[in-house]
This record gives structure tokens, C-alpha cells and sequence, in this order.
């Protein structure tokens, strides 16, 4: 990790373009200020069938996702850092009603009970459904993390618009370690935490049921952050990638290191 402003600057810079289903993050600025400087990386932005979902629970925003609807897996998620209130973890797997129907409305729902809400209508045709994950040997892997929350906002994490099949090791052992060290800094270091968690796809690494790829099994989890004080001044910033295969190690680089290393990815 590497403190200093110029590194703070870069996050807003890193990849340097662009819940209810928006065209752009822009145009909803409760939305957009979970950005760093409102400014949103290009990383990802022209990633065929994109959506941009501004998550929506009880009634609010919580945090904005880029939406892979063809891979069915979030591009990245894009927070601020809470100290924890308290609460377990959510026991439901919501669903974004309109990647379905843009009629629909806006707020995250529970996917068991959507399903029976529009009798007949296949709600995976865009998303994940919590069955795909179901025996595949995968964890559902928060990109936000319902740890780096208060509730509510813990609990709209556990929507699937916000995993990405993650393999169990790296999940639940070095990936869960570095969420918490970024806990441990985020309380002592910064006002507020702006984070972004993604993901880079495989080129053909499936979750496949009855002989149909449902869902992409990235080939890396990254991260990046950037600490501000009181007055709003960046103070630190640094980033992370990490396989997503048992090798179970995370890398700590320099935002710039990420970008470098984002860079090969491009479309």
C-alpha cells in the first residue's frame, strides 16, 4: 500500500467515461457519490450488455454495480466503507427485478418470492439465480462485502447482481483475511472509504447447468480504495488482486500497479 494524494487521484482516473437500472451513473446522483470525485471509471464501461444498477433496498441506495447481463456477473462494485452496527448475515438471495422487466419496480427482491410473484416468467435470462450457484462447488462471492456495512446496507449486499462464483479457499480464507485487514484500516486511517471490487471474466470458464453456461467464473477479484479525512483530502490509497483459484494469496499493489494490471483486460 502507498500514501499520497497523486494516488487518490488515480482512482478516479484509474481505468479514465461512465437498484434502479440507469443508463448512466451520472444521472442519478445518489447514485454517483459512491465514486471517488463522482468520477466513473472507464474500466469495464463498454462491456456488451452492461447494466448500471444503483441498488435499491428499503427504499434508499446503498451502493452502485456495473452488471454483466451476458457473463451474469458484476464487473465491479463501487461502496463506502461503514463501520458495523451489529446483524447477521442475510439469509435471502435478492434478485434486480428489472434486468427482468424495466416495468418493474426499482427495488431489489427476493428472488423465491418474485418467482411466484410473475408465475411463468424466467428471471435468469440476465441475472444469476441463486439455483445456478447451488451445488456448483463455488461460494457466492461478495464483491461489496456485507462485513464493510451497517445494516441495511449489509443486508443489500445479498443481492446476486453483487457476486461472482468465487472459489471457497480464496473465499473464505485469504480474500476474508483481506477484507478485514481494509477493516482494520478503514477504522483507523480514514473520514471515508471509497472502494471499488470487480472482477475479470475467464474466457470460457463456466457455471454450466442442463448443458447451458449460466454463470462466468472470473479469472481474478481486484480491488481499490482511497482514504479521505474530514475535509475530504486523500490521505491513502492502494489495491489488491488476487486469482480466483485455490493458490488462495492475494497481491497488494499501488493503484497504479492495478491499473497497469487492469490494462491487459481491456476490451
Amino acid at each position: 500500500m502507498q500514501t499520497s494524494v497523486p494516488l487518490c487521484v488515480l482512482l478516479s482516473l484509474l481505468f479514465s467515461a461512465q437498484a434502479d437500472v440507469v443508463n448512466r451513473f451520472e444521472d442519478e446522483p445518489e447514485c454517483l457519490k459512491y465514486f471517488y470525485k463522482n468520477k466513473v471509471p472507464e474500466w469495464g464501461a463498454s462491456t456488451p450488455g452492461a447494466a448500471r444498477l444503483c441498488q435499491r433496498f428499503v427504499n434508499r441506495f446503498h451502493f452502485a454495480t456495473l452488471y454483466d447481463t451476458n457473463h451474469r456477473i458484476a464487473v465491479y462494485s463501487a461502496y463506502h466503507f461503514q463501520p458495523s452496527n451489529g446483524g447477521g448475515r442475510e439469509k435471502r438471495w435478492f434478485v434486480e427485478p428489472q434486468l427482468v422487466n424495466m416495468a418493474w419496480q426499482a427495488e431489489m427482491k427476493d428472488g423465491y418470492w418474485l418467482g411466484r410473484d410473475y408465475p411463468g416468467i424466467y428471471l435468469g435470462e440476465k441475472q444469476a439465480l441463486n439455483e445456478d450457484y447451488t451445488h456448483s462447488g463455488f461460494d457466492r462471492g461478495h464483491l461489496n462485502p456485507n462485513g464493510h456495512h451497517a445494516v441495511p446496507s449489509r443486508n443489500a449486499t445479498f443481492t446476486l447482481t453483487n457476486v461472482v462464483p468465487q472459489n471457497p479457499k480464496l473465499n473464505q480464507n485469504a480474500w476474508r483475511i483481506h477484507e478485514s485487514q481494509l477493516t482494520d484500516l478503514f477504522l483507523e486511517k480514514c473520514s471515508t472509504a471509497f472502494v471499488l471490487v470487480g472482477a475479470v471474466p475467464s474466457a470460457d470458464n463456466w457455471i454450466v447447468k442442463n448443458n447451458v453456461k449460466r454463470v462466468n467464473i472470473p479469472d481474478y477479484l481486484w480491488n481499490a480504495y482511497c482514504c479521505v479525512d474530514n475535509n475530504g483530502t486523500p490521505i491513502e490509497g492502494g489495491a489488491a488482486t488476487a486469482r480466483n483459484t485455490e493458490a488462495n494469496w492475494v497481491e497488494k499493489l499501488s493503484l497504479q500497479e492495478l491499473g497497469e494490471f487492469l490494462q491487459q483486460f481491456s476490451n
